[in-house]
């Protein structure tokens, strides 16, 4: 796998059955209610091309926001009533965090999906941004549109654990630092499934 070119890498990633993934993995001790319901949703972990480099396109949500505020996250959200797919749903959420036209898009596959802490079952939607496009983040909601190479998220070694209280107990989870990015959480979470995979 690592004699390959990134693009060709990813997509035998994406091809690869693998098991979802969760907030909690790194949290053993956690006891998750039993018969919870999760509320679907998609986000899209897009790639495209800058000078030969191939780059993951990630966002910064505003400060003022409600929930997560400030953090770096995939352009996405929850599937709403008028999308027929999780791939319809994070296509149109791309389009209205970034600007990115569905034509521009070619889809590559799914990572498995991700439980969030707060109770959203995230479907990642690997795509080739084709075209360039012209980036126009959300007015009210994303802060910055920023890339990074594949080359930084594909790599396990780039991956630290750490931990913080969260709720009154401490709480680990995955970072992925990128310059003056601090990436965690759920993005960091998938994005080392996908990491994890293409080393395979």
């Amino acid at each position: 796998m690592l004699n390959l070119n990134p693009i060709t890498r990813i997509e035998a990633a994406v091809s690869k059955v693998g098991e979802s993934t969760s907030d909690f993995d790194l949290n053993p001790d956690v006891v998750l209610p039993e018969g919870r319901i999760l509320k679907p949703a998609a986000v899209l972990v897009a790639f495209q091309r800058y000078d030969d480099q191939l780059r993951l396109i990630l966002t910064k949500r505003a400060s003022h926001l409600k929930h997560h505020p400030g953090q770096i996250a995939f352009p996405g959200g929850k599937l709403d009533e008028g999308d027929d797919s999780l791939e319809a749903a994070a296509l149109r959420e791309a389009w209205e965090e970034i600007g990115l036209p569905r034509e521009n898009v070619r889809l590559l596959g799914r990572l498995p999906s991700h439980e969030t802490v707060t109770s959203y079952q995230v479907t990642p939607i690997v795509a080739e941004i084709t075209q360039p496009f012209e980036q126009v983040p959300e007015a009210g909601e994303v802060a910055e549109i920023f890339t990074v190479p594949a080359s930084h998220i594909l790599n396990p070694a780039n991956f630290v654990v750490e931990r913080r209280r969260w709720r009154g107990v401490w709480r680990s989870f995955y970072t992925v630092p990128y310059g003056p990015y601090y990436i965690w959480g759920a993005t960091a979470r998938m994005l080392r499934s996908l990491a994890d995979t293409a080393e395979r």
